[in-house]
């Protein structure tokens, strides 16, 4: 089941009832309101479960489309075809004879195709400007002013507000509504797309690590025992980060590491291919220099073949990089080691600033936290990824969990399911957002 959520006014609510029973692989989640200033707020309260969401049309999706995440595709009805027939055959019925128009929103190319498919003869005027809430009351007034001077005899309008308005100042005009017909081939678009999207986002993914000049490095470490320990720690920092990548990870030799995971699981960790943190983590922890090659593929042998071909890249580069060559050959890189984190320097949540003069911890490390878990899409953490992410002891992480828990800055919400023997870890969560 596709969640979609389906945003517009309540009569597109009320239809949308009915055309949905059409489609049993979506689960909708329907939420209307005349007033289109309300777009923003529904969207917000539907980006937290669902996979994509449909606006009725391009005003409400143009002024939500900013606080969209990446992971949660975003479409909307465009007004063309049936639905500005249907407008034009309901403003005909309301004036005695319609030979010019005034219209917004349309294109002047789509009332020339309705003329030609028609056999129609009917002159538009159209607005020049691009048509948004901002200029509601200069939409209203290009309307009207030509109604008066006997310019036209009615109005077309994409925005309900318009109309409203239009209709209190006695101006013969239609709202033009997606048809029934244009809401179902947005939905199968929308469909189409989501289930697109999943099959690229479980796609699986191969990297090959390699450590660079790893003969040369192996003659300068004269103990075996030293040897060692440095191989594990190597090993260590990558199983680290396949970890957060959900995926599976195996030495092919001394100095090769092979890791997999799925695409859409490293999009979202490296930020849409923005960095690549292992290099620079395995060359603080050990001193070591790697090089990175990521591999896209319809199928596994391809993927390897080419995480190969992009290792080959990396070397030829210098080494010390990360490149991915994709499906189609094409290659990204070099991908940027650390990555480009961003935090507030200030709390500025009153609630927020009230429980940190409680703590004893920096408002520094919280703000650190909060980006860490929005750039993995995720809202808990364990004590050992604390640690990891703000580049402390254990200890040290365990004593800022005691000082928030006392404050309220966090919570425990659960216990982690290991796959392995250990000792279960409990779950945090920031009780506030920035």
């Amino acid at each position: 089941m596709v969640k979609i959520g389906l945003v517009g006014s309540n009569e597109f609510g009320e239809r949308i009832k009915k055309i949905i029973k059409e489609f049993p692989n979506l689960d909708p989640f329907i939420m209307s309101s005349d007033n289109i200033y309300d777009a923003p707020k529904i969207t917000k309260k539907l980006i937290e479960y669902c996979d994509t969401i449909l606006y009725s049309g391009y005003i409400p999706y143009s002024i939500s489309k900013n606080i969209i995440p990446s992971h949660v595709a975003a479409h909307y009805i465009p007004l063309k075809g049936e639905s500005l027939y249907r407008a034009i055959y309901r403003l005909k019925n309301k004036v005695s004879k319609l030979n010019t128009l005034s219209i917004d929103t349309i294109d002047r190319t789509e009332m020339e195709h309705l003329n030609s498919q028609l056999n129609e003869s009917i002159q538009t005027i159209n607005f020049q400007s691009f048509v948004s809430l901002k200029n509601v009351s200069e939409v209203v007034d290009f309307h009207q002013s030509l109604y008066i001077n006997y310019q036209i005899q009615g109005a077309l309008t994409g925005l309900k507000i318009v109309s409203d308005k239009l209709t209190e100042k006695g101006v013969p005009n239609e709202w033009i509504l997606p048809t029934d017909g244009d809401i179902i081939i947005s939905l199968e678009r929308a469909l189409l797309a989501t289930e697109q999207r999943r099959q690229i986002e479980a796609q699986i993914v191969f990297g090959i690590v390699q450590i660079d000049n790893f003969e040369q490095l192996k003659r300068q470490i004269t103990s075996d025992q030293e040897n060692q320990r440095l191989q594990l720690d190597i090993q260590r920092n990558i199983l680290d980060f396949v970890d957060d990548l959900d995926g599976y990870s195996t030495a092919l030799d001394s100095s090769e590491y092979l890791f997999v995971t799925t695409r859409g699981t490293l999009e979202r960790i490296t930020q849409g291919y923005k960095y690549f943190p292992l290099i620079s983590d395995v060359k603080k922890e050990c001193n070591v220099n790697i090089s990175v090659g990521i591999g896209f593929g319809t199928t596994a042998y391809e993927a390897g073949t080419h995480a190969r071909m992009a290792l080959l890249q990396s070397i030829d580069s210098g080494g010390k990089k990360c490149f991915i060559v994709k499906e189609d050959r094409s290659v990204i890189g070099p991908v940027e080691n650390k990555a480009p984190l961003t935090y507030p320097l200030n709390i500025t949540d009153k609630d927020a600033l009230g429980k940190i003069e409680k703590s004893s911890v920096s408002s520094y490390y919280l703000g650190k936290v909060i980006s860490i878990l929005n750039r993995k899409n995720t809202k808990t953490f364990t004590a050992i990824e604390l640690a990891s992410s703000l580049g402390i002891t254990p200890r040290s992480a365990n004593r800022i969990l005691v000082s928030w828990l006392d404050s309220e800055i966090v919570e425990i919400v659960g216990i982690e399911k290991l796959q392995t023997r250990g000792r279960p870890r409990q779950l945090y969560k920031v009780n506030f957002s920035n």
